[in-house]
């Protein structure tokens, strides 16, 4: 019996060569990474940044606030500012595990990009959408993310090629159903550039007390204004979004650095040892310590 073609078999391959295991995988393309999961995951606590992420096999779940995704096979992740999530692998097995295939989107190359070519302003009322989408990607982009694959084997190319297909990929993204995302994000009078000078901001000072006025009015917005935005695009206020942040950085620094709780919770500005502790189990499930020892224990037994 003769299988059907899948036009994802040749991708799936070249990723299974480079992503050997189960983890996250840089690659010879400075801004490209293959991840690869066996099974799948509970729950994970991390930041998303603009990013163009392809699911080539399996499906994957993420909750940005409030609100639930999913994206399988063939589906494309969009994220165009940093974003903090929970994201768990919802489809994989060690026979057909999970794959996908990052691409770091550089502002930089995109501001030259948007320079280059006619695309027309988006309508005012996608202004202030959310800044992460998930579409069905075209054969358009499927053949250009193979073409990019297809360079790791063939790293002499990859200086001359692998700009213009990164290129190619972007200008896809941009001319597709979300790619006034990335357009009103890029555009500086925009309330959606404002909401990611501010999200720049909170990353750089997640320790420091946060003003709601003075925040807005750093960005040029009434504070009505500032709060109605912020949260279309993140899914969250501008004190859940810095509370994230803290967590995220506290739970960093007791796995990494090794710190005890009070220090870490500390050093993110938290002045209340108890509220660091209560804010941290209702994110992650459990106390402080014992979510480190847990995540320890995966992390020996890997």
């Amino acid at each position: 019996m003769t299988l059907p073609f899948s036009p994802y078999q040749e991708i799936v391959d070249i990723a299974m060569r480079f992503a050997p295991g189960d983890g996250e995988f840089s690659t010879a393309i400075g801004n490209l990474h293959v991840s690869r999961r066996s099974k799948p995951s509970d729950p994970l606590h991390s930041s998303y940044r603009p990013c163009f992420a392809f699911v080539l096999q399996g499906a994957k779940s993420l909750q940005l606030g409030t609100e639930q995704i999913s994206y399988g096979t063939g589906d494309y992740l969009l994220t165009s500012l940093d974003l903090p999530v929970a994201w768990r692998v919802t489809e994989a097995s060690p026979e057909v595990p999970h794959l996908c295939l990052g691409l770091a989107i550089d502002s930089e190359k995109l501001l030259e990009l948007l320079s280059r070519i006619d695309i027309p302003r988006p309508a005012a009322h996608t202004d202030g959408q959310r800044g992460m989408a998930v579409n069905v990607a075209p054969p358009e982009l499927l053949d250009a993310a193979i073409r990019l694959l297809r360079l790791l084997d063939r790293p002499g190319d990859i200086p001359a090629m692998a700009p213009l297909i990164e290129q190619e990929i972007l200008y896809r993204v941009l001319t597709g159903p979300d790619g006034a995302r990335l357009i009103n994000i890029a555009t500086a009078d925009s309330h959606s550039n404002r909401i990611a000078r501010a999200v720049a901001w909170l990353k750089e000072n997640f320790a420091r007390p946060l003003r709601i006025e003075d925040l807005a009015e750093r960005v040029s917005m009434s504070v009505s204004s500032f709060h109605h935005h912020f949260k279309s695009v993140t899914a969250m206020t501008p004190v859940q979004y810095q509370k994230q942040l803290r967590l995220h950085e506290a739970r960093r620094l007791m796995l990494v650095e090794r710190l005890d709780a009070g220090t870490a919770g500390h050093r993110v500005g938290y002045q209340s040892p108890s509220q660091f502790s209560r804010e941290y189990s209702r994110l992650y499930g459990a106390s402080p310590a014992r979510d480190v020892d847990g995540a320890r224990e995966i992390m020996a037994a890997e």
